[in-house]
């Protein structure tokens, strides 16, 4: 068996050890997840492999529902992320969406920097407007905080973004119960901090997202303080 054919045969004997030791710690799990899917999360993340979702939850599978794409964007124009967000909030009644970027993300740092690595670029052009909407900011840190700076104003502008997708403000305009969170996930120490953009309704929206933004650019700007006093 050639190595790559011996790699691909250590994910499926893996794959038969995680299925028999999940059914053996909770008998019936597999009928009972055929059943029915009812989670009350929707994670928007990136799709860095570094990031597992269900895992840093600790969530089984059928309680987190995921979609993931490089920088966790969200924009009008993907039909891929609108089709996920659709299906979760219309078809499974999740009550929470959460947008989760993460430390050193690759993608916003090839944003930042204007790296060129191929056809992603075009991608990361929506990264690159939230570097440029907030680029005077950005400018006055030092030059290892910004990475992580434009982490969160991403997580911020995403957030946003899906407050203002037809799926989210149809379902509020119905009544629906449905909340908009903003995460980051520390690749450093593995834990998860809230942005406290949390968005109940359209009328929250704006008075959410100043009051995060103005939380991350007060950190950043205590941090930089800190570090040359």
């Amino acid at each position: 068996m050639s190595t790559e054919l011996h790699e691909l045969q250590d994910l499926l004997d893996n794959n038969k050890r995680w299925a028999a030791d999940t059914e053996a710690s909770a008998p019936g799990f597999f009928s009972r997840l055929l059943k029915q899917q009812t989670p009350q999360y929707l994670w928007i993340g990136c799709a860095d492999s570094r990031v597992p979702a269900n895992e840093l939850v600790n969530l089984l599978p059928g309680e987190l529902f995921v979609h993931r794409n490089v920088a966790n964007v969200v924009v009008h124009s993907d039909l891929n992320c609108l089709s996920v967000m659709q299906f979760a909030v219309d078809e499974l009644k999740v009550q929470h969406i959460v947008v989760v970027g993460h430390s050193n993300c690759g993608g916003v740092q090839s944003a930042l920097l204007d790296r060129r690595v191929g056809l992603v670029d075009n991608w990361l052009r929506h990264v690159q407007d939230v570097r440029n909407h907030h680029l005077e900011w950005l400018e006055q840190l030092d030059a290892e905080q910004r990475v992580n700076a434009l982490c969160e104003l991403n997580v911020l502008e995403q957030a946003r973004n899906a407050c203002q997708t037809t799926v989210v403000q149809d379902a509020w305009a119905r009544g629906q119960q449905i909340a908009v969170h903003g995460w980051v996930y520390g690749l450093h120490n593995g834990l998860l901090e809230d942005l406290c953009i949390n968005v109940a309704g359209p009328e929250q929206l704006a008075a959410a997202f100043q009051k995060a933004l103005r939380a991350v650019k007060q950190r950043y700007e205590s941090a930089r303080l800190s570090s040359s006093a």
